[in-house]
């Protein structure tokens, strides 16, 4: 009850806090304001917080112009800012002990966590970071499972950095075949239950023909696909897994209320049966066509045709990257993100318009909410609260810090809830007031302005700082 209290009373106080400094509505859905409160309120929502200068900065450049370049990541000069991301994957094994794969694993995640903070904090293509926050978010992998540390900074680099303003269809396809998606989610060990029958039987030697070794006939030449389908399944339970389709549905595209059924759960996880990773320890992906259930399946009333292999995953992405709930679960989460944890309807059903319209083109379907009336409205500053990681990052932006310390900003976040890569539910981090607006992480927060922001610990610990 207290909790609850004080949450509301923050809420009261924040509201009055930050009227003041709420920017003019913008009457023309294609015109921006470029008055101090319109791109103070921008550089709350589309960077990590604004820094000392950069209100004048925009303001010489026009709003709308800067909006332009941080859609176009290469244009923004961010030659004076080196990321410090890992340049070589990182060693997947074999290692001499577990505890040495504990420690690689904790290295690979605490250099990535380093070098995301680096880029928040330093970066002047500040869009693009929110984005690969939100993103990574999004497809959501948990660094605490396995082997899923070790594939992270390729996950990241490869498979959601590159496609954040691209197309959703290639950002989709791209963590579907990364190795820290297909180990998180359980996807490399799935194999069609009949695939271990097939292997079960090639085991055996025919009438009059001794077995090799391993107890495969030379006749079969299926040694190296029979190792997959077994080696997938040694010490686990053998057949279908429908972890990964049911998040691909449930999460990644259709979202809850898409009109999927149980039935296309299945039909789904039999259309990725033998995707995996190749080799087994490694970091690459692989189709093993032996683990795979080649009949056909009906995956929202599309009929896959039987015999097919690596495309039948490729044809179920198709299908979800169009599919009209795709689009709106997409526009609701975006629009939620940067304009209020509850989007005006309008607002999602013109974003998820632009989303079907560009086929899935998410720089425009940002660009549509960024350049909306409803980003621009006068109650939009007092909608959103900053998540944990969003604070950090802000008060040392705030600071005018150049090299930031990125240890203490990671020991902050732990204290906050916020670990980076640490989240164990696909769901992600939750980006809404009600999850991090307590008693608790409010006075957490507090003491830690003053480790953070230096000579701006007072502007950081104000309640009017902890909205965006």
């Amino acid at each position: 009850m207290l909790t609850r209290r004080l949450s509301a009373l923050l809420f009261s106080v924040l509201a009055v806090a930050v009227v003041a400094a709420a920017p003019r509505a913008t009457q023309d859905p294609t015109g921006v304001s470029n008055d101090a409160g319109a791109v103070r309120h921008a550089l709350n929502r589309l960077t990590f917080g604004p820094r000392p200068g950069d209100v004048e900065r925009v303001q010489r450049l026009g709003l709308a112009e800067w909006i332009d370049q941080q859609l176009e990541p290469a244009r923004p000069d961010d030659r004076t800012f080196a990321p410090r991301l890992p340049r070589a994957f990182p060693q997947t094994g074999p290692f001499d002990s577990p505890q040495q794969a504990r420690r690689a694993a904790r290295a690979a995640v605490d250099d990535l966590a380093a070098a995301r903070l680096l880029r928040a904090v330093a970066s002047e293509r500040q869009l693009e970071e929110v984005l690969v926050d939100f993103w990574f978010n999004h497809f959501n992998v948990f660094a605490g499972k396995g082997r899923t540390a070790m594939y992270l900074p390729d996950y990241e680099r490869e498979a959601i950095r590159p496609h954040v303003l691209g197309r959703f269809r290639d950002l989709l396809g791209a963590t579907a075949r990364h190795p820290a998606m297909l180990f998180y989610l359980d996807n490399w060990l799935s194999v069609d239950p009949a695939a271990i029958r097939r292997a079960e039987a090639l085991r055996r030697p025919r009438s009059g023909q001794p077995p090799v070794a391993g107890g495969l006939h030379p006749s079969t030449g299926a040694r190296g696909a029979l190792s997959v389908v077994e080696g997938q399944a040694s010490g686990r339970r053998r057949g279908l897994n429908e972890n990964y389709a049911r998040e691909l549905l449930e999460l990644h595209t259709l979202g809850v209320d898409g009109g999927y059924t149980q039935r296309d759960v299945v039909e789904v996880a039999r259309a990725f049966t033998g995707w995996t990773i190749a080799p087994p320890a490694g970091p690459g992906f692989r189709f093993a066509p032996l683990a795979h259930d080649g009949g056909e399946k009906v995956v929202l009333g599309h009929t896959i045709a039987a015999g097919g292999a690596v495309q039948d995953g490729e044809r179920v992405l198709d299908i979800l990257a169009a599919h009209p709930s795709t689009a709106r679960h997409i526009a609701t989460k975006l629009a939620r993100r940067f304009v209020s944890d509850d989007p005006p309807e309008a607002l999602v059903a013109r974003t998820a318009a632009r989303f079907r319209e560009t086929d899935g083109d998410l720089r425009e379907v940002v660009r549509a909410i960024v350049m909306s009336p409803e980003f621009f409205a006068r109650e939009a500053p007092q909608a959103k609260v900053k998540t944990p990681l969003e604070f950090v990052v802000s008060a040392v932006r705030a600071a005018g810090t150049d090299v930031p310390d990125t240890a203490v900003m990671a020991r902050a976040l732990r204290q906050l809830g916020m670990p980076l890569y640490m989240c164990a539910p696909p769901t992600g981090y939750d980006d809404t007031a009600e999850t991090w607006v307590t008693s608790g992480g409010l006075v957490t927060r507090i003491n830690l302005a003053r480790q953070l922001a230096g000579s701006q610990a007072a502007l950081v610990a104000t309640p009017e700082f902890q909205r965006r």
